[in-house]
Formats: structure tokens, sequence, C-alpha cells
């Protein structure tokens, strides 16, 4: 395998999300500038899932007018307008227009909207684009997937968002008209640590990695090294520019399977014909299912869930969930263990974790072993295995329909999209609307 096959498909991968995951971990930055404040995260998951009409055209085109939409012409405009997009923000997220009496962030509130449609398109457009690839390089394309997270976490990281002094709230009474009858309080106050760097030169960092995206798709397409990887031909849009015998070929022969049986009877018109029609939608339930948990519902609650347990807790868990992604990828590049069973099994364990971090957000400010250090430690590796085992399952799916076919892998992207949609409709109303969470404070905490 090349080398620089891999690194390109990482880069490649690492375009898919890094915008909006860049965008996520900036929140306490850019919400003390801007007239929406704490409701711009509200703002951003209504536009996140309106985005999702990019991929809803895209699959539909696939399923009604196959061949009719140019994969790799969609794929550049995507990235080209998500560079520009990111690189424009870091001029015009503070600009202000009045709508309605009253100011507006419309100029962040579009550039989001538009980074949004990329990253949800490009769900349907890069893993599909991955067939043209042997199958080795689709687990390195999910490890840059994972990095799109990482990255910005760790960028935002050096430039100190979120970190948290507690200072003594006394030092600031100066005046008082009779100490003698006034009860001193020495609580704790939370205060912001100013930024190393400034948002706009985030949003420039954010464009060059889109660049750095495009780049490694020109590449993909180009190099010749990286032609000598493409197996049995290459892809043009889901029909293959070689004969159609060879096509069917290449359909019937599983590329990374040795063990499936190369004369067994097809057990269902999807892809190979490889998995019953059960067995298809138990996969794509529990893809659906890893999704809407993994992209959805629990981060909304992560700052509920962790915070009781100190500003400390809330960090190492961000950072180190944001870590478990990438590496799940890395173990299943070694031990691609595509038993359904086994698939299943890890489901259940990712979500018994996620079902315990859930809880803990529940009873947040509140929750079990608030005072105990061990209580932090418990929330930082579930949520380190809560990632680590649901984000195998996701790889493992992907490698999954990588062999059934360019079809199958079009689907995989609007599942994960519908998953993570039907994750937001459910969470948007319970914590933006009805304000079931309360949230933690990192220097107090008053439990009975």
């Amino acid at each position: 395998m090349s080398l620089l096959t891999h690194l390109l498909a990482c880069l490649f991968g690492m375009g898919s999300w890094v915008s909006i995951n860049g965008l996520w971990v900036e929140l306490p930055l850019i919400v003390p500038q801007i007239p929406e404040g704490w409701y711009l995260p509200s703002y951003l998951s209504v536009l996140i899932q309106m985005a999702n009409v990019g991929p809803l055209f895209v699959t539909l085109m696939h399923r009604f007018w196959p061949g009719a939409l140019k994969e790799t012409a969609v794929i550049y405009l995507i990235i080209s307008l998500g560079t520009v997009a990111s690189f424009l923000l870091g001029f015009f997220w503070k600009e202000t227009v009045v709508v309605a009496a009253a100011p507006r962030s419309v100029a962040l509130l579009v550039l989001t909207f538009f980074l949004s449609v990329v990253d949800c398109t490009s769900s349907v457009t890069f893993l599909p684009f991955m067939m043209r690839l042997k199958p080795q390089y689709l687990t390195t394309y999910y490890i840059g997937e994972g990095v799109s997270g990482l990255l910005p976490a760790l960028v935002a990281l050096i430039q100190g968002v979120g970190v948290v002094h507690c200072i003594n709230s006394t030092q600031s009474l100066n005046h008082t008209l009779n100490i003698s009858n006034s009860v001193l309080t020495f609580d704790l106050q939370a205060q912001y640590q100013p930024a190393n760097f400034s948002a706009e030169v985030f949003f420039f960092f954010l464009s060059a990695m889109m660049l750095v995206c495009l780049v490694a798709f020109l590449l993909l397409n180009y190099h010749p090294s990286v032609a000598r990887e493409h197996p049995n031909g290459r892809y043009n849009n889901r029909v293959k520019e070689e004969s159609q015998k060879n096509r069917k070929w290449a359909e019937q022969k599983p590329m990374m399977d040795p063990y499936r049986p190369a004369n067994q009877k097809p057990r269902s018109s999807f892809g190979t014909g490889s998995y019953s029609w059960m067995q298809v939608f138990y996969i794509f339930v529990i893809l659906a299912w890893a999704n809407a948990l993994t992209n959805v519902v629990l981060p909304s609650v992560q700052s509920y869930s962790c915070l009781p347990y100190g500003n400390n807790a809330y960090h190492l868990s961000a950072t180190l969930a944001s870590v478990s992604n990438p590496l799940a990828c890395f173990i299943a590049m070694f031990f691609p263990l595509r038993s359904l069973l086994l698939m299943g099994a890890l489901t259940v364990v990712g979500s018994g974790v996620g079902a315990y971090i859930m809880s803990m957000a529940v009873l947040s400010p509140c929750p079990l072993l608030v005072y105990e250090t061990s209580g932090g430690v418990i929330m930082v590796l579930a949520w380190i295995l809560f990632v680590l085992t649901l984000s195998y399952v996701k790889v493992i799916i992907g490698v999954i329909l990588r062999d059934e076919g360019h079809s199958a892998l079009v689907w995989c992207g609007a599942v994960v999209q519908l998953g993570s949609l039907l994750g937001a409709v459910t969470m948007f109303p319970v914590i933006s609307v009805y304000s079931y969470f309360s949230s933690g404070d990192p220097c107090n905490t008053n439990c009975p």
C-alpha cells in the first residue's frame, strides 16, 4: 500500500467535518461577542439540520437519475465552498444587521449554513468516492474524519478557549456601608481566561484545513502513485469506466472478505446480495443509532454531565473523547472484525455507557460521586469508552458497506445524516425549549 495515498486519504477525510467541529469548539469565544448569546448553539443545531437538503438532493439524484450527477464535480464544489465560507467568517463573524428592530449576526448564520451544507453533503459524496481506491484506504479515511474533530479541539486548547480560573468573589467587595452587620461569603467565581489568539485567526486556520483537503482531493485524482491504487480500474460516479462484464465481476467478488464463498447465492438485491434484507435493516438501524448518539445526543449534554465534576474533568473528557475517535479507526485498520453479532454487542456496551452519561447529565448539578475524585475519573473513562466502541462500530459498518458497492456507501452517508437529524429533533426541544437540564458550576457545587 502507498503511504502517500494513506496520507492523502486521511487529509481528505479530515475536511469532512472540520469546519462545523471547529465552530462548535470556538463557541465560548464567539458567544459573548454576538447579540444571540448562548441561543447560538440552538440556532446552529437548526441550521445544520436544514443543511440536510444537500445530502437529500444527492441521494435522490443517485436514486432516480443515477449517473446524472458528477460526483467529482460536487466534491470540488463543496470543498471550495467550505474553504471560501471559512475564510469569510474570519472577516464577518462579528458583523450584525438590524432585523425586526434587533441586531442579528446574519453573516455568521448564513456562512454557517453554507458550512453545514458542505459538511452534511460530504457524508454522501466523500465515502462513495473512496470506492475508487483499494478497501484498505477506507479505514484511513475514517481516521481523517476522526481527526476533523480532534484537530480543532487541540487548536482551541492551545488558543485557551473555555479555560476557567476560579477566583474568590469577595475580592470584588470594596465598599460596605455596615461591615459589622454584613455577611461575607467566600464563594468562588468562574472567570474565563483571555484567548491566546483571536477567533479570526482560528477561522483562517479552518479555511487552511479545507484548502489542504482540496489539495489532497486533487492529488487523489491525478497523482500517478495514487492511480496505481485503484482496484480494477476507476469509477466515474457509480458507473465503472471498464466494461459491464468487469463491473459485474467486481460487484460479485467482495474485495475485503476472502472468507465469503465466491458462488454464494444472492440473499437480497442490496449490493452484492451478501446480506439478507433483515440484516441490511439491522446494519442501517445500528448505523443511525450510533450516529444519533455520537454526533448529537450525548455531545449536546457533555457539559451537563462533566462540569459538576470540575473544569478539568470537562476538558479531559472532551479532549480524550476526540482522541478516541481516530484511535478506534486505527484499531479497525488492523482488526476489521465484521461480525454482526460483535457489532450488536459493542453497540449495547456503548449505549449502556451512554445511558450512564445521560443519567449523570439529568442529575446535574448534583450527579453521583460529585464530591469524589473517582466521580470525575469514571466520567472521563465513560466518555472514552462510549466514543471508542461506537466509533469502531461505525467504521466496521463502513467497511461492510464498502464491499457492497458504490450505491451502498451513498445510502450509508444518507443514514448517517438521518440518524443525526433524528437525534437533533429529539434533543433540541428537551434542551433549548423545555430547559430540562441544569448546568453545573465548575467552581461551586452545592449539593445536599
